[in-house]
């Protein structure tokens, strides 16, 4: 789950691509890099940490350019988030490339093994990487050839963003599992992003999501595009994740407001809901559109009773347990005065873990909550995301070990209930099907 931008004919694209990645923090908060385009060399500055940390102005003096597209990293545990920032830049046969990519590459180590018996030599442990040497190694005369020759040989979830000295290449795999929109600068120039809040920092006009299997060449100093179909038209599977907990709230997701599809799953959890209690809050900050929405349907009071240090990243997307367990005691802090004997429903996104539901059950009964009702906006997971999302094994989900009744005692709450599949279909809308591979298990990408 990283965040990809790329900026287009506009002026001083890499401060744009910049404040873009600003937009897309949430998505990735272990490194972040941009790579730009000028006077046909590549540029690529990257480190780990968040993006204020690895840029300053001195970094837009030498990031010089019409065209820059930029990375934010959400990695796997264990990886070396230096080693393996993106963008992935290399010199090759027909210049200089640079790369970055959203998603994960289901055959990433079967290409791996024929690419090293072919005599590559890996410097990273990204998939990234691996496209980065098919298209070296391509014989086709032309860029655009390399990269269609190279994408017909993976398989998974991507969206990519290539550069090269004079091209940005924009692509989306054929199912469309993770979101990747394009819009148009008040300079005029382009911008391409995972999520349509950066277009809302930048003040960009929204055009359209890039659609799965299109490819996008946009040409330096050319204001028109061309498009490509690179795949056979699929039933696209936009990942439900996106909806429940990584986008942005007020990102636009093929069509809908993520906002208003969480208070729409709140709203669900409060109609089937049978318990009666004194006070609904949210997990925030991710649980708070959908506790509002379980608010509004159930009129119970509505209260910010969990207060976020908005100073501490995303727990759930921390690379070790050790650092999520103590992030949750930096992070939250419940309001003794609002909860001493009240009956209390807590909303919440989803249960990965169970240990940060653990924990903020453990800090709101002895902050003095009488009774605690668990309520997860999301269904039960209970298998392993293999598009992008770092639940790697079935031993790492509670409820893929644990009935909802041994996951309730297990977090230590009076009641606790999900939402089912078809509810959250039901949310989303049934007139597409979503990639649910977390709930349901049907791994669609073969």
């Amino acid at each position: 789950m990283c965040a990809i931008v790329g900026i287009i004919n506009s002026n001083d694209a890499a401060r744009s691509a910049y404040y873009g990645l600003f937009a897309t923090q949430h998505r990735g908060q272990e490194a972040s890099g941009i790579s730009s385009s000028f006077e046909h060399k590549i540029t690529t500055i990257k480190n780990s940490g968040l993006v204020t940390e690895v840029f300053d102005e001195k970094s837009f003096e030498i990031l010089k350019g019409s065209m820059a597209i930029g990375h934010n990293r959400y990695s796997t545990a264990g990886s070396d988030s230096i080693k393996d920032a993106q963008p992935v830049s290399a010199k090759y046969a027909l210049g200089e490339i640079s790369i970055v990519h959203n998603g994960n590459l289901i055959n990433k180590q079967e290409m791996r093994e024929n690419l090293v018996g072919d005599g590559a030599i890996f410097q990273s442990n990204m998939d990234t990487e691996n496209i980065l040497h098919l298209i070296a190694k391509s014989q086709e005369k032309h860029l655009k050839e390399r990269i269609i020759e190279a994408i017909k040989q993976i398989k998974g979830a991507y969206c990519l963003l290539i550069l090269s000295r004079s091209k940005v290449f924009a692509i989306r795999d054929p199912y469309g599992v993770r979101p990747l929109s394009l819009g148009r600068l008040k300079d005029g120039g382009y911008i391409v992003a995972s999520e349509t809040c950066a277009f809302d920092l930048l003040g960009a006009k929204f055009i359209r999501d890039i659609e799965p299997g299109e490819m996008i060449i946009f040409s330096e100093g050319k204001d028109e595009f061309q498009s490509i179909m690179l795949f056979e038209k699929t039933n696209p599977r936009i990942c439900a994740f996106e909806y429940i907990y990584f986008a942005r709230p007020d990102s636009v997701i093929d069509g809908k407001l993520v906002y208003e599809v969480r208070q729409k799953l709140g709203a669900i959890l409060a109609k089937k809901s049978k318990i009666k209690a004194d006070l609904v809050i949210p997990v925030p900050d991710s649980g708070v559109p959908a506790a509002l929405g379980y608010a509004k349907q159930s009129g119970l009071p509505f209260e910010m009773a969990i207060v976020r240090n908005h100073y501490v990243g995303r727990t759930f997307i921390e690379p070790s347990q050790e650092i999520r367990n103590l992030k949750v005691k930096l992070k939250l802090n419940p309001m003794s005065e609002a909860l001493k004997g009240k009956s209390i429903v807590v909303v919440d996104d989803s249960i990965v873990r169970g240990t940060t539901s653990k924990k903020i059950v453990e800090m709101l009964r002895n902050a003095g909550a009488k009774e605690i009702h668990m309520k997860i906006a999301a269904p039960e997971i209970k298998f392993p995301e293999i598009y992008g999302i770092d639940t790697p094994t079935k031993a790492e989900l509670i409820s893929a070990n644990k009935s909802c009744d041994e996951v309730c005692e297990y977090i230590g709450a009076d009641s606790l209930e999900f939402l089912s599949i078809d509810e959250l279909k039901n949310a989303l809308g049934n007139e597409r099907e979503y990639s649910l591979v977390s709930f349901d298990g049907d791994y669609f990408i073969k």
